[in-house]
């Protein structure tokens, strides 16, 4: 049976097909990194676009490098369930949002992307998911799904290992796959508007989360231009990521193109040139 979520790939490489057997869990298979991204360049590009107009944040500019970088990089899109390799149908990232005036209150859900999306695309998607979750009464349906399962005693425990035994099994529907904040291409938190250091935030077994991405505040980095070294205000974001997906010098490749991005946001204004299929 085919899952809602994504399409199953028969013919990968044996390696993957090797390392599925060998790495069961999730956790088994985290490999992690950390990239730096300029500061000034996105600030410079927020500015100019400001004046043109165009309210953008830095989340904006991040997330549309990531879907561009997915459309380009498809195999960073895929995911592992009960040992079988998926080609994911969509681009869902989850994010934490802070919820004012109420304490310790946050919410999560999770946006979804198109390849062809621009950074005006991907900023007023944020600008939406972000409004809609900062209200405390927000209709959340992944709070509504963990309110219920917590609504009678026992019934998470039950509930839980129904949705795992269905997930393993390609039964789950896809009202619950939307719900759930475990099944989504990413999931990023930026730990630098709590004035907190970046961190190697765990992925998780159940689900599908094959990354996560956790910005922190930006620090003075040493880096040598001209023959000299001068310290330079960069972002740094720990990467977490089941190295089961792809190879290793795949996921350097896209990094690679991730940062270019970042350091030239300009090129997110338009449609991606190149849109790459994941093919079996």
């Amino acid at each position: 049976m085919g899952r809602k979520d994504g399409r199953r790939l028969k013919h990968t490489d044996p390696m993957y097909a090797a390392a599925m057997h060998i790495m069961v869990e999730r956790n088994d298979a985290i490999n992690a990194t950390k990239i730096y991204v300029p500061l000034e360049p996105i600030r410079k590009y927020i500015r100019e676009q400001k004046r043109q107009g165009h309210v953008l944040s830095h989340m904006g500019v991040v997330l549309a490098a990531y879907v561009r970088t997915v459309a380009e990089f498809p195999q960073m899109n895929r995911f592992i369930v009960n040992k079988r390799i998926y080609a994911r149908n969509e681009i869902s990232v989850g994010m934490v949002v802070l919820q004012p005036g109420v304490e310790e209150g946050e919410t999560m859900s999770k946006m979804y992307f198109e390849k062809t999306d621009t950074v005006y695309d991907a900023q007023r998607k944020i600008d939406e998911y972000v409004e809609h979750n900062r209200q405390v009464n927000a209709d959340n349906p992944t709070e509504k799904i963990l309110g219920f399962l917590f609504s009678v005693p026992g019934l998470i425990r039950f509930g839980v290992n129904f949705i795992k035994w269905m997930d393993k099994h390609n039964l789950l529907p896809r009202a619950v796959i939307d719900m759930s904040p475990f099944h989504e291409s990413l999931v990023i938190t930026n730990l630098g508007s709590l004035r907190s250091n970046s961190i190697y935030h765990h992925i998780y077994n159940f689900g599908t989360t094959g990354m996560v991405i956790a910005m922190g505040c930006p620090e003075e980095v040493p880096v040598q231009k001209k023959g000299e070294i001068v310290f330079e205000r960069m972002i740094p974001m720990g990467i977490t990521m089941d190295e089961r997906l792809c190879h290793g010098n795949y996921y350097v490749n896209a990094f690679h193109r991730f940062q270019q991005y970042m350091k030239d946001p300009s090129l997110l204004e338009g449609p991606p040139e190149v849109i790459n299929e994941d093919c079996d």
